[in-house]
């Protein structure tokens, strides 16, 4: 009963924490409700015994990911008046892909259950925990696509940097090579300027 409760409580914070993070219009606050939201999912992992994930979701989404937007959003000046302006435009867009969403999450919860087989590394191990079936799967049964998955982030993160690269100003950088060849002669030029008398 008191695990009901809790999941029910968390459960709904998650689900206020997300729609506000679409709903309010300073990019701050939604960043925090999205911290909020990543909490509140972590909680439901854990009771459902997903330690793991949810240590995980805390560590890196949180403790990384939110505080660099966190970061950005604040230094950047952000123009939100053009942000939105297209707000109504991609609204059915947005109602459909929640819909299909919907859609996708009520009909696995009328199957009752996920149709899926169990990993081979899982079943050798029934009495351990879901830390050490998560990386025996990982590593022995998917580890291909693990390593894909991988490199394609690898892929992603090279294109996002060469795509926001900028190319360096025109800079006068010192040439030492140069300077060290330099007379002072060439350094200090005397000029002889007749001095005017006045009367």
């Amino acid at each position: 009963m008191v695990e009901q409760i809790v999941f029910y409580s968390f459960a709904a914070l998650l689900i206020l924490s997300a729609l506000m993070v679409i709903t309010v219009r300073n990019p701050v606050h939604a960043a925090l409700f999205l911290v909020l939201s990543f909490f509140s999912s972590s909680g439901v992992w854990m009771l459902l015994h997903a330690e793991f994930l949810a240590i995980a979701l805390v560590l890196v989404y949180v403790g990384a990911v939110m505080v660099l937007f966190l970061f950005v959003v604040m230094m950047l000046d952000i123009n939100l008046a053009p942000l939105r302006e297209g707000f109504i435009r991609y609204l059915p867009i947005g109602v459909i892909m929640a819909l299909l969403m919907i859609l996708a999450m009520g009909l696995t919860l009328v199957r009752g259950k996920l149709e899926m087989a169990i990993p081979a590394a899982v079943q050798a191990a029934p009495g351990a925990s879901n830390t050490t079936l998560l990386g025996k799967a990982l590593y022995t049964d998917y580890l291909y696509p693990f390593e894909i998955a991988g490199a394609i982030l690898l892929v992603a993160i090279i294109a996002a940097i060469s795509l926001t690269m900028r190319k360096p100003k025109d800079l006068k950088t010192p040439r030492p090579e140069l300077q060290v060849g330099i007379q002072s002669s060439d350094r200090v030029r005397l000029v002889n300027l007749q001095s005017e008398k006045t009367e």
